[in-house]
């Protein structure tokens, strides 16, 4: 008897349980709002150094013709571009910039006074306002990490949070302190603390996104979890795209900061509206107010549930506390016992590996977009809108074509449309973009499927620290994805080469995974280590057996 056992009674998604998800689904896009606020707010738009000659604050951008920059700035060796971070150290007079007097050289000099900035695309952005380009262009990179570091940490103090003093309490904590940050990061007067503020503003992501998606998860039943899961995931990439229409709208980035943070002011009325999780309550001895939340339930559902289920109830309350007593003393299960077996062990890193692969890909594509060329704006709506299928293909085949498949598939149709950019000529811009966005849709694809089949491969015992510890490994990927955009401003296509090489890798090898489909989940360590090596036992001793009767068929004869 449990939880499970009284949402057969409710029903696996009735009334309630739609109304309180279709709820929860909401803050999932402001989550996207903060989590890819960076391709905006550190926008690096084009720039040049101030030339001697060009004296006073109201210099603009536009001030020296374009094609006369060749006589301020030289090549950059390794790009083949211009490099508007140092100029040509020659008198800069009417004649030489006519063409009309020989150019001398001198040598180069690093820009020593202002840079100026294109403001067509932006009107301007931390990166212009604090001149994060040149020798302090890794400073933007930075920010945009230690932003995934706060996701990191987030995720570890919020987590712990909502498991002790309970979902509702973790969740509107978040809230505000992600209101209350986000505003602030609006109003940051210098580089620092607006990386402090945006490195909060990521924590508080961990606690407001992940909570809703415990509470939400908690109260439908297994029939309708893959469809209630991957729905609230479509959410954010609303989220996702909404961004790009507040980028639109907004391109002074202090104002764009807050106003994608007041929306967080709306969801304090779901004090009144969401409830604490029922599940939660029972595990926690607080059978009471569980009941009444039941109760409500049962009453929208307009279903009855029987008095004995609350009597069974308390009696397996009572139980668990027993049994909790009694394995106090015993260790806690860490991740140490999914590295302690080698069958175990081997599957462990292999799905730490795709967690990795399916970050880092994920978020160096979504922070990508300014380096495709073409309308940033659009690529950026496009590369939220294609997550869209991405997440529809999943209702319809996950449960039919087995998650190993899909996983494998999706990682190496993103590796594949990613590593063709190699080929495609430059000025075929637009095929760059398609690839791109093959690649984003698949991985995303895979990125839904990964939760899901890792949490059907570790044991029950450790499926919490396995999947915990997974999460983990994601986050690290998220920390080295912004450094991924910085190698884009060296070669065009090298994030997207990396990107695609380390998902085809990480697709051939999630084929050395055992397929969960129809299968039970492992419950102890035993089964975890023996789940996946018996079936490759059995298929050796198939071969084998098959010689053997082949070799004793030639002895006969």
């Amino acid at each position: 008897m449990g939880y499970d056992d009284v949402i057969k009674y409710l029903g696996d998604f009735g009334r309630y349980q739609r109304r309180i998800h279709l709820l929860l689904c909401f803050p999932t896009i402001v989550c996207a709002f903060h989590k890819l606020a960076g391709v905006f707010l550190l926008a690096r738009p084009d720039f040049r150094c101030q030339l001697p000659f060009e004296n006073g604050e109201t210099v603009q951008f536009s001030s020296l013709p374009q094609e006369k920059w060749s006589l301020a700035y030289p090549v950059d060796g390794v790009t083949g571009k211009l490099s508007t971070c140092e100029y040509y150290n020659v008198a800069y007079n009417e004649d030489y910039l006519n063409g009309s007097e020989p150019f001398t050289q001198n040598g180069t000099l690093e820009c020593s006074s202002r840079y100026l900035y294109d403001q067509s695309r932006y009107l301007n952005s931390a990166v212009s306002e604090w001149d994060l380009v040149c020798n302090r262009s890794l400073m933007s990179a930075t920010s945009d990490s230690l932003f995934m570091v706060g996701v990191l940490f987030g995720s570890f103090v919020f987590g712990q949070m909502s498991d002790r003093v309970g979902r509702k309490p973790t969740f509107f904590a978040a809230l505000v302190i992600q209101v209350v940050f986000g505003i602030l990061v609006g109003v940051a007067p210098e580089y620092f603390s607006y990386t402090i503020g945006r490195m909060v503003v990521g924590a508080t992501t961990s606690g407001f996104f992940l909570v809703a998606y415990v509470i939400a998860m908690e109260m439908v039943g297994s029939s309708k979890r893959l469809f209630a899961g991957v729905f609230m995931q479509m959410f954010f990439s609303v989220g996702f795209m909404l961004t790009a229409a507040f980028a639109y709208f907004i391109r002074d980035w202090r104002w764009l900061q807050i106003a994608l943070s007041l929306p967080g002011l709306l969801f304090l009325c779901y004090y009144w509206l969401i409830p604490e999780s029922a599940r939660w309550l029972l595990s926690k001895g607080r059978q009471d107010e569980a009941f009444v939340i039941i109760r409500k339930a049962a009453k929208v559902n307009k279903v009855e549930i029987p008095s004995e289920i609350y009597e069974q109830l308390v009696e397996e309350v009572a139980e668990k506390k027993k049994q909790a007593e009694l394995t106090a003393s015993k260790p806690v299960p860490s991740v140490l016992d999914l590295l302690r077996y080698p069958n175990l062990r081997r599957k462990t890193l292999l799905i730490f590996f795709d967690w990795f692969v399916n970050a880092t890909v994920y978020y160096g594509l979504s922070w990508n977009t300014n380096n495709l060329g073409g309308n940033q704006l659009l690529n950026f709506l496009i590369t939220g809108a294609v997550e869209i299928p991405g997440y529809t293909f999943l209702l319809f085949t996950l449960n039919c074509w087995g998650r190993r498949t899909i996983l494998c598939g999706a990682m190496v149709v993103s590796g594949i449309s990613l590593l063709l950019t190699i080929i495609v000529p430059r000025d075929m811009n637009w095929l760059i973009i398609v690839c791109a966005m093959v690649g984003k849709m698949a991985i995303t694809s895979s990125y839904g499927t990964v939760y899901i089949f890792s949490s059907e491969q570790f044991p029950t015992v450790v499926r919490n620290v396995g999947l915990g510890t997974s999460s983990m490994v994601a986050r690290v990927g998220g920390i080295i994805a912004p450094y991924l955009k910085l190698l884009g401003e060296i070669w065009q296509p090298l994030p997207l080469i990396i990107c695609g090489a380390l998902s085809l890798t990480a697709g051939l090898l999630s084929l050395l995974l055992p397929e969960t489909l129809n299968k039970p989940m492992p419950e102890t360590i035993e089964d975890g280590e023996n789940f996946g090596k018996k079936r490759q036992a059995c298929i050796v001793a198939e071969e084998g057996g098959e010689e053997m009767k082949n070799m004793l068929n030639g002895r006969s004869n």
